[in-house]
């Protein structure tokens, strides 16, 4: 959605899209996605073509960020280069060797703490009733803050003395790192459209069992690894130009298409060739898209009331409507006025889906609809004491974010909904000091929160929390430090977690990188909170040197990961076993210069990613006006991998 210039909310602006029905809310600033290469494989759409001076994919001076500060979107570290610049990144150190790190200090990063707690405060000083637990295992060292490193996964620092203490206290986790390629769609019951970020599956996992072998299904999951992991290019989606920044927002993945949002339309594509099956106009720019499906691929959208005007130059997110996925065709479309009445229709901030409802909100009010024909079906409800819904999470259930009280003195409540009705059959109360909430998973419920803005990190992220849904009782509470853990929830958006997932009653995080175990190169880990004690889990997944793992989705009772590749690398696929974390590869993208220089520009923190059935894909949720060295590129929308 082209966005207007901020105007003065009636709560101070967070540089979210929340504004007041009646004021346009202020330009979304991503913090500097990556541009994608400068043309596409050649030989016609999805192969190789001649590559430009210098070469497919050659680096080039990076463009001017546009996107400076975006609270609900963290900085994303730059992306590597598709050639290790000399000294730097995946480089051989230096002659003469890296300067000799400090010798640890007493409870130093990598040393042996007298107080176990990888992510749990240390000592006293944690919240009452918290478990004091170790990173896997009671006597496993503590891993101070890590340092950033570029998208690509690696660090440029050499294996340090510390680091050899961790790895000798995780020698007795016994894994198997798979090398895999991310597989674009989601199993289970919900057949969601499976998308980073968030893409996170609440709800107990099901599927069958398997060996995990080649072309067998893997043990609680529907994802099949194919009898080849080798990926290849199956087709590229030009990114359409635009004179301002507008949002792309919204992919899924069918059975037999990709789906993608563009600019005042929503195109689908064969998901093997790339041919376009089918394109729906729009009134307006898309302004939002629910991340779930119907099992029969129906899905719901948010788009402006009209195309931009000189007399209307930003139109309002007002208009809700549902598209059949397999047809193109959108069933209905409309928009509604608010609970307390007046001829002002709701500006929509997010939507989503939970079975056959449909439900829409904004900080003016919200409805929901029926799935099928759009028939309204409730409206929330607004206090006199000025509560108000903020948003909507759905999935295998619904589930509301509510904020009651000053803006000096909020107070939010979880609310888990009939969806049919939108009463609430729980309500709980979260703790001072939470002025957002966004809900991670709706079955399970779990919310994640930045209580007293301590996470410092512009994750969104301090605490998890996880809910009886059936009483509203608090069963956990997880502290998440933000120097340790590497998730991410929108600063204002209810349904915008990623790089998470929550599946047979646990929450898979991503740690932040640390040294590995080689000569230079970062990595990290996947590791599990149980959600009835809120103990870390003994066993995790270790990326591997060089590489980062990124929980995208649940399968059944198995978690789906991409590993975010090094610079000579491409991503990985893989799908990891939910008790044991065993690691099983099912895709893995080409290491070709070209290719993986395309891949590693799509931003981690600003891409859509689906994988399903053996094919995967990348996809932006903002573009923005190009300029500079813009001008002349090929710049792409979305890239489609599958298995060769």
């Amino acid at each position: 959605m082209t966005q207007p210039p901020p105007q003065p909310p009636n709560e101070p602006s967070d540089g979210s899209s929340n504004g007041p029905a009646d004021t346009p809310p202020g330009p979304p600033q991503p913090n500097n996605p990556p541009t994608p290469p400068a043309a596409p494989p050649s030989g016609g759409f999805g192969a190789p073509q001649d590559p430009p001076p210098g070469g497919f994919g050659a680096p080039t001076p990076p463009p001017a960020d546009p996107f400076a500060k975006q609270p609900q979107h963290p900085q994303q570290p730059p992306t590597a280069p598709s050639a290790p610049p000399a000294g730097g990144y995946g480089s051989p150190p230096p002659q003469g060797g890296y300067p000799t790190p400090p010798a640890p200090q007493p409870n130093g990063y990598g040393y042996p703490q007298a107080q176990p707690g990888y992510g749990y405060p240390q000592g006293p000083g944690g919240p009452p009733g918290m478990p004091q637990q170790g990173y896997g295992y009671p006597t496993q060292p503590m891993y101070g803050a890590p340092q950033p490193g570029p998208a690509g996964g690696g660090g440029g620092k050499k294996f340090s003395t510390q680091m050899q203490i961790i790895l000798a206290a995780a020698v007795a986790v016994v894994l198997i790192i798979g090398a895999g390629v991310i597989y674009a769609s989601t199993g289970g019951d919900d057949k969601n459209g499976g998308t980073d970020q968030a893409s996170t599956s609440g709800g107990e996992g099901k599927g069958g069992e398997g060996k995990g072998g080649e072309g067998d299904g893997l043990a609680g999951g529907e994802e099949k690894a194919p009898a080849s992991t080798k990926a290849k290019v199956a087709f590229q989606i030009p990114e359409p130009k635009v004179t301002d920044v507008t949002t792309v927002a919204g992919s899924w993945l069918t059975d037999k298409a990709f789906v993608k949002s563009g600019v005042s339309e929503v195109v689908a594509y064969d998901a093997d060739k790339g041919t376009e099956l089918w394109t729906l106009p729009l009134e307006g720019e898309v302004c939002g898209a629910s991340r779930h499906m119907s099992k029969d691929y129906k899905t719901a959208i948010l788009f402006e009331e009209s195309k931009a005007t000189k007399a209307n130059k930003y139109p309002s997110c007002n208009q809700v409507g549902v598209i059949d996925l397999t047809t193109g065709k959108l069933l209905w479309s409309k928009g509604v006025t608010g609970a307390t009445g007046g001829d002002q229709q709701i500006r929509f901030d997010e939507v989503t889906l939970s079975g056959t409802t449909v439900a829409a909100g904004g900080t003016r009010g919200g409805a929901a609809f029926k799935l099928d024909n759009g028939a309204e079906l409730w409206k929330p409800k607004v206090g006199s004491d000025g509560c108000y819904d903020m948003g909507y999470a759905g999935g295998e259930a619904l589930a509301t974010v509510r904020k009651c009280g000053t803006y000096d003195s909020p107070q939010l409540e979880i609310q888990a909904l009939n969806p049919a009705t939108g009463a609430p059959l729980s309500t709980f109360k979260m703790p001072a000091g939470v002025d957002y909430a966004a809900i991670v998973s709706t079955k399970p419920l779990v919310v994640a929160a930045d209580v007293g803005d301590t996470a410092g990190d512009g994750s969104g992220i301090s605490d998890f929390f996880s809910i009886d849904a059936a009483t509203g009782k608090l069963i956990v509470r997880i502290p998440a430090d933000a120097d340790q853990y590497a998730a991410r929830c929108g600063s204002t958006d209810v349904e915008q977690c990623q790089h998470m997932a929550v599946g047979n009653n646990r929450l898979y995080l991503p740690t932040e990188q640390h040294d590995g175990t080689g000569e230079y190169g970062d990595t990290n880990e996947v590791v599990a909170f149980d959600l009835k004690t809120g103990k870390l889990m003994g066993a995790r997944a270790d990326a591997g040197d060089r590489y980062t793992l990124v929980p995208l989705r649940m399968d059944g009772t198995n978690v789906i990961a991409y590993k975010q590749p090094p610079y000579d690398k491409g991503g990985q696929i893989v799908s990891i076993n939910g008790e044991t974390f065993k690691q099983t590869l099912l895709l893995e993208n080409p290491s070709d210069e070209a290719v993986r220089d395309a891949e590693t520009r799509f931003s981690t923190d600003h891409t859509e990613f689906l994988y399903g059935q053996g094919r995967f894909f990348k996809s932006k949720k903002l573009i923005s006006e190009r300029s500079g060295s813009d001008l002349d590129r090929k710049l792409y929308l979305a890239l489609g991998f599958r298995a060769e």
